[in-house]
């Protein structure tokens, strides 16, 4: 008798694909090509003074498991102090958010997004690197910037400058 059934997923130690965008490490551990677009789980490695812009995707749910180090989050509901072990939801609705390793450690987050189709931007956005191949954080040039807005609208993501949670809390 044939097993109907789907067999589980196993992403290895060393296997899912790594892209680095701005100095930041993010590596594909099950996208929605094998979720049948359901969900993504990524591996996010953030050195000291890494971390994402300000950004929101309306459309997709994501939530932050920190496995090692820590960050600070910032959304316009506030600011919080994501330490080893917490885990934070970004619901679905847009809310503007961004995080940043303050720390002089590398933070290790695994991170879930509901349904897929956030890895795809970062699958095309950044470089391909090797397995243990890390980078300092770094800004991105004009170049970069207008190709990540591109990306970020055809993957249902927005961009905002890098002031912009920093101006909207401060005017609370």
């Amino acid at each position: 008798m044939e097993n109907s059934k789907p067999a589980p997923l196993v992403t290895g130690v060393t296997e899912g694909q790594r892209i680095s965008m701005a100095g930041n490490t993010y590596r594909m551990l099950v996208t929605g090509k094998e979720t049948n677009g359901e969900f993504a789980i990524m591996e996010f490695l953030i050195p000291p003074g890494g971390g994402p812009g300000p950004h929101a995707h309306p459309d997709f749910q994501e939530s932050f498991y920190v496995t090692e180090g820590e960050i600070e989050l910032k959304s316009e509901a506030g600011t919080y102090i994501a330490k080893k072990g917490s885990i934070v939801t970004i619901p679905k609705g847009g809310i503007v958010h961004q995080f940043k390793n303050k720390t002089d450690k590398f933070a290790q987050i695994i991170c879930t997004v509901v349904p897929s189709g956030l890895e795809e931007f970062f699958m095309e956005a950044g470089q391909p690197v090797e397995n243990d191949v890390l980078f300092s954080p770094s800004a991105p040039d004009e170049e970069t910037i207008k190709k990540m807005e591109m990306l970020a609208n055809k993957y249902g993501q927005q961009l905002f400058p890098p002031d912009y949670l920093e101006n909207k809390l401060s005017t609370r």
